[in-house]
């Protein structure tokens, strides 16, 4: 009943930038928290950063400084732009959206992921 469709990933040197951008759509009434993840190969699936409805923001130590998410609440968006990448960073990123629906039920959903990779 909600889609969400991540995009903006690739490849980038050591120290450089990417925006990813994470989109949710179909019957929702109020998205309450949207986050980003990353599962890096033989890792778990680890939240780094996270926004309320209201604006509040968490980060996890490893990107804090670094990474940035932001939230359009009017286009059910959220962005997470990251800076000085290290080869550390690389992973599938995932978005996930909880919120409620038009039907007053509560929902939570994950994006399919998207590749970031940094390397020389």
């Amino acid at each position: 009943q909600v889609q969400v469709v991540e995009s903006g990933g690739g490849l980038v040197q050591p120290g450089g930038s990417l925006r990813l951008s994470c989109a949710a759509s179909g019957r929702i009434r109020v998205i309450t928290a949207m986050g980003w993840y990353r599962q890096a190969p033989g890792k778990q699936r680890e939240l780094i950063a996270s926004i309320t409805i209201g604006g509040y923001t968490n980060y996890a130590d490893s990107v804090k400084g670094r990474f940035t998410i932001a939230r359009d609440n009017a286009r059910n968006t959220v962005y997470l732009q990251m800076t000085n990448l290290k080869p550390e960073d690389t992973a599938v990123y995932y978005c996930n959206v909880g919120g409620e629906l038009a039907t007053m039920s509560v929902f939570g959903s994950w994006g399919q992921g998207t590749q970031v990779t940094v390397s020389a």
